[in-house]
């Protein structure tokens, strides 16, 4: 029995609205309090009078409240290094419970009046932003380029605790820029000027990658002519090992064609009455095919700028077909496919440019040598 859409529908909705339900009652039976009182609240945005959810509201605010107050009276007594920060990140958590139930009708029904703790929080913001600007400093001074991924991150908390905090703005660019990889990219031209134009698009495009390369923000790459880049930590080369444009093959088939029951002809009985006459259609199909073949190898070296070393070596082949057709016969037409005649009407073509036939084939070798750099670099 087939469902009508309308109930399938309606199906739909009931469940998804069963497991809206149960998101914020699930939350509340594993503890998360907080959790149970945003999607709670966030429920009652939608159907203020929804009552599980005003009755699971009115269980885990306190509850939460507790919880986060707990937290925030145990940092304070502690000896915890980063203690202010945690009592920030549990402020803001009772802020935005405060601020979820400000703005849902259904959810002040329940909660009328909820508390805001942005007076206590501006109390630790200074001293929480000043432990994340002091980690940074400490890990930014050994040099290494893990210590200053960790330093960039402190010294963005400390801002977004504090904007403006100090000197943290110029310090999240020293950061940044001491973590960052430096890749001198160089690619080499092949000693050709017949396909100048095709193998300069090819590298522009290449340029192009790497300068819009946003993967990974602790990576950045470097045109070999950059006079900005003194000491790179990698040389990544690129360079064609070679390349073969418009390798012309010709093939030809010949076919004896036959169809048998091919009405040749009509005869007309003594009956009077006119009856086909059945023969066989006989035909020699000549079919040409002619194939460029464009191919070429992209090889692809990084090198370890400190020890001369080959940390990678990869190589992109690269090939484009271009092929015509064209045909002919002899004999009976009747004896050919729709297929076949159509190939008899055809006639060869001329082949692309060159220059365009390099296009071509570099087109594979880009989409390879783009997916080994953004998976090469994604996480180094």
């Amino acid at each position: 029995m087939k469902m009508k859409k309308t109930t399938y529908i309606f199906l739909i909705y009931i469940i998804g609205y069963l497991l809206s339900c149960t998101s914020s009652k699930q939350s509340y039976k594993q503890g998360n309090y907080y959790q149970s009182v945003i999607q709670a609240v966030e429920k009652l945005r939608k159907n203020p009078s929804h009552k599980k959810s005003r009755e699971i509201l009115a269980q885990s605010y306190p509850l939460a409240v507790e919880y986060l107050s707990d937290q925030i009276r145990r940092y304070k007594n502690s000896d915890e290094p980063m203690k202010n920060s945690h009592i920030v990140d549990s402020y803001i958590q009772l802020n935005r419970m405060y601020d979820e139930i400000k703005r849902s009708p259904g959810a002040l029904q329940v909660i009328s009046s909820p508390q805001d703790y942005y007076g206590e929080m501006a109390k630790h913001k200074r001293q929480a932003a000043t432990e994340q600007y002091i980690a940074g400093e400490t890990l930014l001074r050994s040099g290494n380029r893990e210590d200053a991924k960790r330093a960039f991150r402190y010294y963005i908390q400390a801002d977004t605790y504090l904007p403006g905090y100090m000197d943290v703005k110029d310090k999240i660019l020293e950061a940044q820029y001491v973590a960052t990889l430096k890749v001198r990219v160089e690619q080499l031209h092949p000693p050709t000027v017949q396909y100048e134009l095709s193998i300069r698009f090819f590298q522009d495009q290449v340029e192009q990658l790497f300068f819009n390369y946003k993967q990974n923000p602790f990576v950045r790459f470097y045109a070999a002519n950059d006079s900005s880049l003194e000491n790179p930590d990698q040389i990544l080369i690129l360079q064609f090992d070679g390349f073969n444009v418009g390798q012309t093959n010709n093939y030809q088939k010949i076919n004896e064609l036959r169809k048998d029951s091919v009405v040749v002809g009509k005869v007309k009985m003594e009956s009077g009455k006119t009856v086909n006459v059945y023969g066989t259609a006989k035909a020699k199909f000549v079919e040409n095919k002619r194939e460029v073949i464009s191919e070429g190898l992209l090889s692809m070296k990084i090198i370890d700028a400190y020890s001369n070393t080959i940390v990678m070596h990869e190589k992109f082949p690269g090939r484009f077909v271009w092929a015509t057709r064209w045909g002919s016969f002899n004999g009976d037409e009747r004896a050919l496919n729709k297929e076949q005649l159509e190939i008899t009407n055809m006639r060869p073509v001329m082949p692309p440019p060159p220059q365009n036939l390099f296009i071509e084939f570099c087109k594979p070798i880009y989409s390879q040598l783009e997916g080994k750099i953004y998976y090469y670099y994604r996480n180094i």
